[in-house]
């Protein structure tokens, strides 16, 4: 990143920090001159703890998004202050929550700065839709469900209001085209349905029964937020076995080196510009990644081989790689990737290799973006037999082979993509497979 681009980066950081500073402050501070705190104080307080601890606990379960159980407590405050402020109980648990561990460890100050305005103006937002559909009478079990509902609204708008702000930070920061969307919100989000209601309950039952209850609310708080570590560290675990499996072949193959992290970039950018989502983008991103892990099966001479492989070698490579398919896809998390990379040798047209397991007709979308990505890297990158082709080079054959061998709308993604983003690859003046040959000759007889 050049200086032009780092000062643009710190005033934009700054400017968004002052602004959110500065709205979440006169909004707690507007709340606190018209309103009470809410009684009894102590609850407050403890319930305001318990959202720090959670929120000091936070999870990452997503490019850059953070979760904790920090909802469900503000919520269940909100039940449980209905008759005396809720919105003020909300915003001043989301106040309080503002800081996580790296913040003090890497001394940083635009997250929390960020964080609690963003934290105040969601926690408002959900706190004024509960105090706006909850009954104004006292709380009953015959006119709970009416709670229940409101608590709920306010959950989802709490969810909506957090995720877009996080997402606007982001994306003022950083720029749209460094920022992952993210994936599987469905199964993100569809718990925020849960936690309204849980929270309506969990503050119910302290209004109806008292504090005795205060014990088992702690529990189930603990038990949401055991629920988070655990989807965030199967998340971790799936991303580390990928992760090893990349650098096992790297180590195996010194020309493949970067090539899984280039074709996954490759894939990205080609299915960003065909609008796929962050699940889809996900998925696509992850077959990538694994989509010549079969090498590892196959001897390291065909691998380094300084010449066209010829009929049985290439027979012999795909043997091996078959096993591996067949190996991997046994891993439900890998099953759809796997379907996704074994068929990325397959040609647009039906032709090609169908990976261990013949399937005759057009691949899919993602493996078809695959092939592109692959093709596109392969030719503008250094391989043992050969030195880089240029990029010019790779675009022609691309669509030279378009129709037949690769899909056209995807070779002209590929190249709309990169070109609006200014990025160059493979050498300079390299157009034909005989100059590449010879100029990988010629480095290895000088060599």
């Amino acid at each position: 990143m050049n200086q032009q681009n780092i000062a643009r980066e710190r005033r934009v950081r700054v400017n968004l920090a002052v602004s959110f500073v500065a709205v979440g402050a006169a909004l707690v501070i507007s709340l606190l001159v018209n309103g009470d705190l809410p009684k009894p104080e102590w609850l407050l307080l403890l319930l305001a703890a318990v959202a720090f601890y959670f929120d000091w606990s936070a999870v990452e379960v997503n490019d850059h998004l953070f979760v904790s159980t920090s909802a469900l407590v503000q919520i269940t405050a909100a039940v449980v202050f209905f008759d005396s402020n809720p919105v003020v109980a909300m915003v001043l648990i989301a106040a309080v929550s503002l800081f996580q561990p790296a913040d003090f460890r890497e001394r940083r100050w635009f997250q929390p700065s960020v964080n609690f305005g963003q934290l105040v103006l969601t926690a408002a937002a959900a706190a004024f839709v509960f105090a706006y559909l909850a009954p104004e009478t006292e709380l009953t079990a015959q006119n709970l469900p009416q709670f229940v509902g409101a608590a709920v609204a306010a959950s989802v708008v709490h969810g909506f209001v957090n995720f877009t702000l996080v997402q606007f930070i982001l994306k003022t920061v950083y720029g749209s085209s460094h920022v992952r969307q993210w994936s599987n919100m469905l199964s993100i989000t569809l718990p925020y349905l849960g936690t309204g209601a849980l929270a309506a309950l969990l503050g119910g039952a302290y209004r109806l029964i008292g504090a005795e209850t205060l014990p088992l609310i702690f529990v189930v708080f603990f038990v949401s937020q055991m629920t988070f570590v655990s989807y965030s560290r199967l998340r971790e675990a799936q991303d580390s076995t990928l992760r090893g499996f990349v650098k096992a072949l790297e180590a195996k193959d010194l020309y493949t080196r970067g090539h899984t992290e280039r074709v996954a970039y490759f894939s990205d950018l080609i299915g960003t510009k065909m609008g796929f989502n962050g699940t889809r983008l996900e998925r696509l991103r992850w077959a990538a990644l694994i989509h010549d892990v079969g090498k590892l099966a196959v001897p390291r001479d065909l691998i380094r081989k300084r010449a066209r492989l010829s009929g049985e070698e290439y027979e012999q490579m795909q043997k091996h790689v078959h096993l591996v398919e067949d190996l991997l896809a046994e891993v439900d998390f890998l099953q759809p990737m796997v379907e996704i990379a074994a068929h990325h040798h397959a040609h647009y047209d039906g032709n090609g290799y169908h990976g261990g397991h013949e399937h005759p007709g057009t691949p899919s979308l993602e493996a078809r973006i695959l092939a592109v990505a692959d093709s596109f890297d392969a030719m503008t990158s250094t391989r043992s037999y050969r030195v880089a082709l240029s990029q010019e080079y790779a675009f022609r054959e691309l669509r030279r082979h378009a129709g037949s061998q690769f899909d056209p709308d995807v070779v002209e993604a590929l190249i709309e993509i990169i070109g609006s983003r200014g990025e160059t690859y493979g050498s300079p003046d390299v157009d034909s497979e005989e100059e590449a040959r010879e100029r990988a000759e010629g480095i290895r007889l000088d060599g």
